[in-house]
């Protein structure tokens, strides 16, 4: 790996310092975003898979859990990361790997809910078309495309990514654009491919997906108000949840990404944006809980679902542990019957067979 990095990676291989308020408060909101995110998406999980009939709503969720766990459950590994004082000590490809996660989940995330929020718009236009042809098996193709379209654009920020060494012997994984940088270019390629790593970003996983999820809630709720208002109300409040997670949980991240290649050519910048991305990456993590909260547990019928999931499981647990104490009871009663009923046949038995006593004594009993 070359020993030259790009200026803003120069200036944090020179630095020194460990942020520990930051890192502690980074820390602790990992920590509880993932164990309550784990537990969250492993539920819907576990209902949709086991309790709930297929259905195209579900076949969403379904992939949104899937993203967000995936997203969830790499967090204690970065958490770990921050704990130690931002040093990586798990190898160049885990790094490599341990991010690709983050960006997968980040665009599929956001391919997810504007597909969502479409697939919402088009069953309240058209319902005729939606009846005829919105079933599982294209759900399950337009989920299987987002997937694929999300994991290409992931490709580059694996290979931008590696291990980079600091000063102070502290390891960092964060991008390294200077290994692909043309020979005599390298400053001038930095600032290439910083700006566009940022502002992909910025359109692909932020922008067109909030424009799509604003204007088909927009389309949507303008068709409701003409059927009444109580029903537009409810809908207006999930519509503003939506709406305000997503930008408070991936605005943040995308903002410094945006600095982030400023700063590539405003040096005063890099301090700031050094100390404040771990945050905004920590808030956007937060979106892999919040989804399950807005999609999934305000729909009544799928809170039903879950308690009687937990009901039957607890009703299961119970019954087999009553089934195991009335059988134990039974053999129990069974076998002092069978020994009472031998001691009475033993007691008036003749006393010539006494010699049976040799073998079996009925004072036991």
């Amino acid at each position: 790996m070359s020993d030259t990095y790009c200026p803003l990676i120069q200036d944090m291989v020179k630095s020194n310092e460990t942020v520990k308020q930051v890192n502690m408060v980074t820390v602790s909101i990992h920590g509880l975003v993932s164990a309550f995110g784990i537990f969250e998406n492993l539920l819907i999980l576990w209902v949709i898979g086991f309790h709930v009939p297929y259905s195209v709503l579900s076949i969403w969720i379904l992939n949104l859990a899937v993203s967000d766990l995936l997203a969830t459950a790499s967090l204690p590994i970065f958490t770990y990361y921050l704990a130690q004082g931002s040093t990586w000590n798990m190898g160049p490809i885990f790094c490599k790997i341990h991010s690709a996660i983050f960006f997968l989940n980040m665009f599929v995330s956001g391919f997810l809910l504007a597909t969502i929020s479409l697939d919402r718009c088009l069953v309240c236009l058209r319902p005729v078309w939606a009846q005829n042809f919105r079933d599982v098996r294209m759900a399950v193709v337009v989920c299987i495309s987002l997937w694929i379209l999300a994991f290409l654009n992931t490709v580059p920020y694996y290979l931008f990514r590696g291990t980079i060494k600091r000063q102070d012997d502290r390891i960092m994984c964060y991008y390294n654009f200077m290994q692909f940088a043309r020979e005599g270019n390298s400053t001038e390629d930095c600032g290439i491919w910083q700006d566009a790593t940022a502002s992909s970003k910025f359109i692909i996983a932020f922008l067109l997906p909030l424009v799509a999820i604003v204007g088909s809630y927009v389309t949507v709720s303008s068709s409701i108000t003409r059927r009444g208002r109580r029903r537009t109300y409810r809908f207006f409040r999930l519509v503003v949840a939506v709406v305000v997670s997503f930008v408070l949980c991936w605005a943040p991240y995308h903002l410094f990404c945006l600095l982030e290649a400023i700063a590539h050519y405003r040096p005063e910048l890099r301090q700031f944006v050094a100390r404040g991305m771990p945050v905004a990456a920590s808030l956007a993590f937060i979106n892999s809980v919040l989804n399950p909260v807005l999609y999934v547990f305000s729909c009544p019928d799928f809170m039903a679902k879950i308690r009687q999931s937990l009901s039957k499981v607890m009703e299961s647990v119970l019954v087999e542990d009553l089934d195991d104490v009335c059988r134990r009871r039974s053999t129990t009663r069974s076998s002092v019957s069978e020994l009472l009923q031998r001691g009475q046949r033993l007691c008036s038995a003749p006393s010539h067979n006494n010699s049976v006593g040799q073998d079996e004594d009925p004072s036991v009993f």
